[in-house]
């Protein structure tokens, strides 16, 4: 099968500039896997301490002679998403032994959700999240007893944090296990319109809670597509999940079936058998391709641009956003699903899902297809879809076709002929848009820019009638080093109601837009940001920005804006609070989002 010429340009270009820091990585891997099954060198105490609660397992567990499963968790039952992995562990526990295996829970990790803290000052805490959440992992493997491990995880910044962390452990075998999505409740679109006549001041908070609670009414993951089910299709695209294992949902016997598979597919990999497969063999420059191609040909969330960046650098793969800008302008947009059209992840995966599209696109040559996955060597693996049989898990060929083509659609007739993302650059510095939920008369604006330094401020401006022409909104001292880098989303109801009145209308910051970011063009992760000095700290209220999404570029228009002094703002209130002060550490050592906007380095 023919790769295309660009996607292999760009591979290569990866590969060469990472040589370096790639081959130290897996030197240190192989450095690992040389000292065979951990648990053997522990002490006879240490031992005793690793296995006193194991019960019926623990003859096994000293023996040495099976596996032993790590289970890495982010369960919780605040979250929907995470709720259903509580009962996991046990499910995993049985399907270990059942092979002649054992597991344990190593450790949890936080797992925060930013539609709750959506526009309030926890927000600031939730990029910061995903580095904690790989220190976490690396905590709960450090004990050195397990063989394999399995990675229990969904949303936004847990299985980028969860990813990290299962590189530093690159010499064990990786199994990522999703929870599945929540059944479809109130369309996306009718909630986006209550939030809009809210925002307008048309409907009571009563109503507004109504549809709230009618979208998100279970256990699950939200059934839109921002990054938490971005997340789950990079890691069918990657090799990580089982495959066609992404949106089942939560408490069927299929999701029972698939978590137990998970346990042991992750024992059979381990260095104790003869299919050792370690996950830095599975995250190599070729899979990190597919993950972008699949975030292009999805209409992905925004943020993966920093997470991708963060995960591969994990593993010693240094990506820019060129690489994803490339990638975007050759891979067709395949899916329409919310906020990119009115189906939910539900509808996407009745359509043919993940197995359709991959099969697609491995079809286009816009895949490498001789990736090594969980499943074995070669992504024609995931265009099979699990089936119960009789009772057992078997995986038979997925479908060929389209099965709506209003959701997916093939090479031949694209929703457009390229990705969801654009890549932005020029005067007022680098940044990233959404486009795929971009109308094509919305992606070039022209406009007086009215400065901000919170979205509160914004939200006051709009409630007092102030925005009445077209207009950039400047969100700055958004960045990483200036408060953890919030989403804005809660800012996207009253930019589209000024949108709706006819004004061209965008937003510049160099904070993040959630991963839904919908119809209304947003200029994100601008780098340097602006508490660096970047371009953004000069600029004023009336001062003339150009956003085309076209072109891919981002221009100050008006003269002299450089000249004048940098504005500095009070941080003063970003630092206390909600757990702030926790993270200054964080802030401080941060690096920009065009590199991860990570703490650690390559």
């Amino acid at each position: 099968m023919s790769i295309h010429p660009t996607l292999k340009s760009v591979t290569d270009r990866i590969i060469d500039r990472s040589k370096v820091s790639r081959g130290e990585y897996l030197a240190r891997m192989a450095a690992a896997q040389t000292k065979g099954p951990s648990r053997g060198h522990l002490s006879c105490s240490g031992q005793a301490h690793a296995f006193a609660a194991a019960g019926e397992d623990q003859n096994e567990l000293a023996t040495g002679i099976g596996g032993n499963l790590g289970i890495v968790t982010a369960f919780n039952d605040m979250l929907s998403a995470h709720q259903p992995f509580e009962h996991f562990p046990q499910v995993m526990r049985d399907a270990a032994r059942s092979v002649g295996g054992t597991a344990q829970v190593a450790g949890g990790v936080p797992a925060m959700c930013d539609g709750i803290t959506q526009g309030e000052a926890g927000m600031e805490l939730s990029l910061f999240s995903r580095d904690l959440i790989a220190m976490a992992a690396g905590i709960a493997l450090s004990h050195n007893t397990f063989d394999a491990a399995t990675y229990l995880g969904v949303c936004d910044k847990i299985v980028p944090g969860l990813v990290i962390g299962a590189q530093v452990f690159g010499h064990l075998p990786a199994v990522f296990v999703p929870a599945g999505p929540m059944t479809s409740g109130l369309a996306n679109d009718e909630k986006a319109m209550v939030r809009q006549k809210f925002a307008a001041g048309e409907v009571g908070r009563e109503a507004l809670m109504a549809a709230e609670m009618a979208a998100y009414h279970g256990p699950g993951t939200c059934t839109f597509y921002g990054t938490a089910n971005t997340n789950q299709m990079l890691m069918e695209f990657m090799g990580l999940h089982l495959p066609g294992s992404s949106f089942v949902t939560p408490n069927t016997e299929m999701r029972m079936a698939l978590t137990a598979e998970g346990a042991k597919r992750a024992l059979s990999l381990s260095a104790l058998g003869d299919n050792y497969t370690p996950v830095c063999a599975i995250l190599d420059e070729k899979a990190f391709v597919n993950g972008i191609v699949g975030l292009m040909a999805t209409g992905g969330s925004t943020n993966l641009l920093i997470h991708l960046v963060a995960m591969a650098r994990a593993g010693g793969i240094i990506l820019d956003w060129q690489d994803f800008s490339e990638i975007s302008d050759l891979v067709p947009l395949l899916a329409r699903v919310y906020p990119n059209g009115l189906a939910d992840v539900n509808h996407f995966h009745a359509a043919g899902g993940l197995g359709y599209l991959i099969g697609e696109l491995l079809r286009g040559g816009f895949l490498h297809p001789d990736t090594k996955t969980i499943a074995g060597v070669g992504l024609h693996h995931y265009t099979q879809e699990p089936f119960m049989d009789d009772g057992k898990l078997v995986w038979r060929a997925g479908t060929s076709v389209s099965l709506n083509a209003k959701i997916i659609s093939t090479l031949e007739a694209p929703f457009q002929e390229t990705g969801g993302l654009k890549r932005l650059s020029g005067s007022l510095g680098t940044g990233v848009m959404k486009i795929s939920a971009v109308a094509p008369e919305h992606r070039i604006i022209e406009a007086p820019a009215r400065i901000f330094h919170d979205q509160d401020a914004v939200k006051t401006a709009f409630k007092a009638g102030e925005f009445t022409g077209d207009v950039i909104v400047v969100v700055r001292f958004q960045g990483p080093k200036a408060n953890g880098m919030p989403e804005l989303h809660s800012l996207t109801p009253m930019l589209a109601i000024l949108q709706g009145r006819g004004y061209k209308v965008a937003l510049v910051t160099d904070g993040r837009m959630s991963g839904a970011s919908g119809k209304v063009p947003a200029a994100i992760h601008i780098c340097p940001e602006a508490l660096d000095g970047g371009p953004i700290a000069y600029i004023k209220d009336g001062d003339i920005l150009r956003v085309d999404a076209v072109e891919g570029t981002l221009d100050i228009l008006t003269q002299g804006v450089l000249e004048r002094p940098v504005v500095e703002a009070d941080l003063s209130t970003n630092q206390y609070g909600t757990g702030r002060e926790l993270f200054e550490v964080f802030r401080s050592a941060v690096g920009p989002a065009e590199a991860g906007a990570s703490v650690f380095g390559v």
